[in-house]
């Protein structure tokens, strides 16, 4: 295991953005509003972001989040983003990085993760997750 997750620090930012860039599909990604996001989930005692190094290099994120809700009688965890570079996938990076984030849900007594997914089903049912909703969106 050459690999490491942790927290994102300011040394971090480029590599990241870079990731973000690779990542995103619905809306091109714009450094000025991802400085003042990564300021703001940095802040947010609610947000997780760590991010996977392999080598010294940066090649992976997750973010996600918790919060209060009444049908899972307390808190949930969500999994917003998570990406690992496409020549590293299967070495077991997401796998870290997805077992990190339900480490942190489950000690902040989160009763479930869900997420969202277009393209990784396979990847989830191998870590246990099962399909439960259909996900919809509108953009505003």
């Amino acid at each position: 295991m050459n690999w490491n997750i942790k927290p994102v620090d300011s040394a971090d930012l480029d590599a990241l953005f870079a990731l973000v860039e690779q990542f995103a599909t619905s809306f091109p990604p714009n450094r000025e509003a991802f400085t003042s996001g990564v300021d703001h989930l940095l802040a947010d005692d609610s947000a997780w972001l760590r991010v996977a190094e392999y080598n010294g290099e940066i090649v992976g994120y997750c973010l996600g989040f918790d919060h209060f809700t009444f049908y899972a009688n307390g808190r949930v965890a969500w999994v917003e983003e998570i990406m690992v570079i496409e020549k590293l996938r299967g070495m077991g990076i997401g796998r870290a990085l997805m077992e990190h984030f339900e480490q942190w849900a489950n000690a902040r007594s989160a009763r479930l993760v869900a997420l969202a997914t277009r393209r990784a089903a396979s990847f989830y049912a191998a870590l246990g997750y099962e399909e439960s909703a259909t996900y919809f969106r509108k953009l505003l």
